[in-house]
């Protein structure tokens, strides 16, 4: 079966209507254009300037908000396929999950977060969907407003990992994986962008919080793409060596972030069974052409193993099909551990690090000097976009809403360079 046929015309409806393509134009499904649409934004392109767990200028090979996206959407679209649903819907979601990430990671996430109370908070997942129906231009309404790429409501919906407001959300906890505390409230809509999430959520059996398959999908291959790529970049980098490992240390970072239910003989016993995986290296990397295939490898048969696993578990669980609300991903306790030791190793190696710690610091300080800096100067420190919605805000809040919306968009290089011209020195010295 056409796994396309298992989405209906409500699924496939997009906010405001659009008129046919031109006759001779390649035709293409109503989701292949989402996809197309996001992989063209701008939002996408700024993510390779983005951080991922250390800045994307410190070195070559270190993995940055693109890369990772790509590689988040791949693993997306695999398993989309293999459990017969539309993988250009997962991959979309997987494309677009980070575009809401602010300069500096969830360590500018946690800054905006802690400045914008008075305009309802921030969090990445909420900017991407403002993104995505407002902020990025595609699309206007019969007034002339922006609706950002206007995307159907199941790739809107696919893109939704947290479908609630802030006051829905649960009190945060534990770390992110680039190693900054979970102090942002986990929430996926602003007051003021309520109308368009009630529309894409038109029709949830049940209402409440759940989410479609594809979400579902979408956020566990985030969550396996970087347990394992952490893991990569690190051992190039000469933190980790997966020969030498120091499991108490280690085992106390899993359950400080991750499990703090999972003992050390538990953990051990995961361990284990990671390492009888054929490719799991019994000598260190030593930076050879071998050594790097050897380490691919490694990525290559981890990210089978969980999404293998991931598959059997959700098809011994339902018949299906495993589309929308039809079916739930079901991820085995086994796969979640094993994603939190690889986590853990990383963290404990890599995240920690005395030196990163400081860059984190002075990260922190210059986010919050430059919404000091744009509120205080007002449209004429804006793009020329934001600088509209200023004008058109209704009040201080709304003003607000605007500065952070800008923050957000700007790389981190571009955060960078607004603050110190901001600041008039362009020979100021920003974080690393």
């Amino acid at each position: 079966m056409d796994p396309s046929s298992l989405y209906d015309d409500h699924a496939r409806e997009r906010l405001v209507p659009e008129p046919p393509k031109r006759v001779d134009a390649p035709e293409r499904t109503p989701f292949e254009r989402d996809r197309a649409r996001v992989v063209h934004a701008a939002a996408s392109r700024r993510l390779a300037a983005k951080t991922q767990v250390v800045g994307p200028q410190s070195d070559d090979f270190v993995r940055n908000r693109l890369t990772h996206s790509l590689e988040v959407a791949q693993v997306a679209r695999d398993l989309s396929r293999a459990l017969g649903s539309l993988p250009d819907i997962a991959e979309t979601a997987a494309l677009a999950h980070d575009l809401g990430h602010p300069p500096f990671g969830h360590n500018g996430e946690r800054v905006l977060a802690e400045l914008s109370g008075d305009c309802g908070g921030f969090e990445g997942n909420a900017q991407t969907l403002r993104l995505l129906t407002r902020l990025e231009a595609k699309s206007v309404d019969a007034d002339g407003r922006s609706v950002g790429l206007n995307l159907t409501r199941a790739t809107l919906d696919a893109c939704t990992k947290y479908p609630w407001a802030r006051p829905e959300a649960e009190l945060p906890s534990g770390v992110h994986a680039d190693g900054s505390p979970r102090e942002v409230h986990k929430f996926g809509v602003y007051p003021d962008d309520l109308v368009v999430f009630d529309w894409l959520r038109d029709r949830v059996p049940g209402g409440g919080t759940r989410r479609c398959l594809e979400a579902q999908v979408m956020d566990l291959a985030d969550d396996v793409a970087y347990s394992v790529h952490d893991v990569e970049d690190g051992t190039v980098a000469g933190r980790v060596d997966l020969t030498r490992l120091d499991t108490a240390a280690v085992w106390a970072t899993v359950r400080a972030w991750y499990v703090p239910e999972a003992d050390d003989d538990l953990l051990d016993e995961v361990l284990a069974g990671l390492r009888t995986i054929g490719s799991w290296p019994v000598t260190s990397y030593d930076a050879s052409r071998r050594s790097l295939a050897a380490l691919k490898n490694l990525t290559s048969d981890l990210i089978g193993r969980f999404c293998g696993d991931v598959q059997a578990a959700t098809f011994a669980a339902a018949d299906g099909p495993f589309v929308r609300y039809r079916a739930d991903l079901v991820v085995p306790e086994r796969t979640r551990l094993e994603i939190a030791v690889l986590k853990g190793v990383a963290a404990h190696y890599v995240m920690q690090a005395e030196d990163r710690i400081a860059v984190m610091v002075r990260q922190r300080e210059l986010m919050a000097e430059l919404v000091s800096l744009l509120v205080e100067r007002g449209p004429d420190g804006l793009d020329r976009a934001f600088a509209d919605d200023w004008h058109e805000a209704a009040d201080d809040a709304g003003r607000l809403r605007v500065v952070v919306d800008q923050v957000a968009s700007l790389t981190d290089a571009s955060a960078v360079a607004r603050w110190e011209h901001l600041r008039g020195s362009g020979a100021a010295t920003g974080p690393g």
